[in-house]
């Protein structure tokens, strides 16, 4: 009885100590940002969200929000789809290089992408250039709503891809075989037999979508120009405000928490109806293609990853180029590396220094609950497992603003964990954020082991802990090791949330792309793009190695 009670009082306690790290790190900074928002110099009031849903402006706002985020999402719901079952089901050359091309074009921060698009159809773009002086075309506007969508689309469509491609490798070819030997095949066949197999992965696709295009304030402040964006309000009131009444841009992190909440849960209802399990003894066997509809596969599949990855291609490219500010002028040269490694130094060295420090508190935190959440399910265990999922779906920019209200003094003001400005709060927002895929994966890895094997070695003497350490973990290793190498990917990128929690010391690669950006010193922007998407490929390779695939799928 009193090896049952340690044992039980051991994960509890485990269990216990993540809820209180998710108490501390993530619900009291939204109080506090709600806080904030309905208490004015110590007054209760409303006022902040009275001017909200009162103001045309920033109803407007959100609309704009809105309408880019949905209009990205199906684009890119159509096009990963497509191209999801287009690489499942066909044999085509080139299938692994052009995985990787997908995901390089996908973990790169979308802002970059915009910036990218900037030079090569703004208005002095490169293509805009070569359309209106050679073929005599128009004016081409990139700005706006349609290049934000352009951007989203083209960034975010690899995670449907991966998504789908994932789901298909769990379809049974024999359920396509009956469908064919009553006459249903090709597009007919996918809507009717394969698109419902998927729909649970296709709107968890569709909700990561949606929440990274409306979460994202970076793509939209580049090359927005005057097309207002929710995200975009949030960042320009907060700063404007700080040091003085911030009421308002906290009533605006509030409704935003509130929107991403609503959408989480429309997703949970409808993936719900449609939930099921599905196994596969016989895999997909893609089919060669012949005749005239191999040329098309092929200008669809290369054409699409061509314009996907040609942001990143043409950073690359002007990152060997003579700069003058904005100005590339003849000539090429190392001078914009030269700059970033002497300039941004730091920067870089930072990219990976506070990453790892956040890949730590993941890899720790992530295996731990992911145990407890599949071999020790209970009411506390559930409430920490869901509660490590809000982060996923909150946008950066909120979160940020949260850690500032909630650490800028400490805990009640007291001086404790006043991280604001260090290390360790940027560490932290990593973790918190990106902790997900590394729970997902590790979870999905625990329960392919059978408990039978646990119950063995403690059947031989062995402690709970040892068995956890020393069988259950590494049986684990490859679902942990996957998924910490994704969060890895994702916080090396990650721009909205440290944009507003870094100072002169903690400064990230993607912080100083973007000021660079911003400052117009486009060399050194490339410079350092092309830093980062070095970063991402030995990353991928590395996740390739680890899981022993030569795809790259979210199933």
């Amino acid at each position: 009885m009193e090896t049952r009670r340690s044992r039980f009082n051991m994960w509890t306690l485990v269990t216990l100590v993540i809820f209180v790290l998710y108490l501390l790190f993530l619900l009291y900074p939204i109080v506090m940002v709600l806080a904030k928002a309905v208490f004015v110099n110590g007054t209760f009031s409303l006022d902040s969200f009275t001017e909200f849903f009162t103001n045309p402006y920033y109803s407007e706002t959100l609309a704009n929000s809105f309408a880019v985020s949905v209009t990205a999402t199906v684009f890119a719901l159509l096009l990963g789809s497509s191209l999801g079952y287009v690489f499942a089901m066909f044999q085509f050359r080139g299938k692994q290089l052009l995985q990787i091309l997908i995901v390089i074009a996908s973990m790169s921060p979308p802002f970059v992408g915009a910036y990218s698009w900037i030079l090569l159809l703004g208005r002095n773009g490169t293509i805009t250039n070569f359309l209106m002086d050679v073929l005599h075309f128009p004016q081409i506007e990139i700005y706006g709503f349609a290049g934000i969508v352009l951007v989203f689309t083209l960034q975010l469509f690899p995670l449907v891809f991966m998504y789908v491609s994932g789901a298909l490798k769990n379809v049974d070819s024999s359920v396509l075989e009956a469908a064919a030997s009553m006459g249903c095949t090709g597009v007919r066949r996918f809507f009717h037999v394969l698109l419902p197999l998927m729909m649970p992965t296709v709107v968890a696709s569709a909700l990561l979508v949606f929440m990274r295009a409306f979460a994202d304030f970076g793509t939209p402040m580049l090359i927005g120009e005057g097309f207002r964006t929710f995200p975009v309000t949030i960042y320009q009131q907060f700063i404007s405000e700080v040091g003085g009444n911030d009421s308002f841009a906290a009533a605006l992190a509030i409704v935003a928490i509130v929107i991403a909440l609503l959408v989480f849960l429309g997703q949970q209802i409808v993936a719900n109806r449609f939930s099921f399990t599905m196994n596969s003894l016989h895999p997909i066997d893609p089919m060669p293609v012949r005749s005239w509809k191999k040329v098309l596969l092929y200008v669809f599949v290369y054409g699409v990853v061509f314009v996907a990855i040609l942001p990143q291609l043409y950073l690359v490219y002007t990152s060997f180029l003579k700069t003058s500010g904005m100005i590339f002028v003849p000539g090429y040269s190392l001078d914009s590396y030269v700059q970033a490694f002497t300039r941004m130094g730091s920067s870089i060295i930072n990219t990976l220094r506070i990453p790892l420090i956040g890949l730590a508190i993941v890899l720790v935190v992530g295996t731990s609950l992911s145990y407890v959440a599949i071999r020790h399910r209970n009411v506390l265990t559930r409430l920490t497992d869901t509660l490590g999922m809000l982060p996923y779906i909150i946008p950066g920019t909120v979160l940020g603003i949260a850690f500032i209200s909630a650490f800028n003094t400490g805990v009640f003001g007291s001086g404790f964990l006043a991280i604001t400005g260090t290390v360790a709060i940027m560490a932290i927002s990593f973790a918190l954020r990106r902790l997900p895929y590394t729970v997902r994966s590790s979870e999905a890895a625990l329960r392919q082991i059978p408990v039978t094997i646990e119950e063995a070695a403690e059947s031989l003497g062995s402690s709970r802990l040892n068995t956890f350490l020393k069988i259950t973990v590494p049986m684990m290793a490859s679902g942990i090791v996957s998924g910490a190498i994704l969060t890895w990917i994702t916080m090396i990128s990650e721009l909205s949330t440290s944009v507003l929690l870094y100072t002169v010391r903690t400064r990230t690669v993607t912080v100083a792309i973007y000021t660079e950006v911003i400052r117009g010193n486009y060399g050194i922007a490339a410079a350092l793009s092309t830093i980062l998407m070095v970063f991402t490929v030995v990353s991928l390779l590395l996740f390739m190695k680890v899981s022993k695939s030569k795809d790259i799928t979210m199933a």
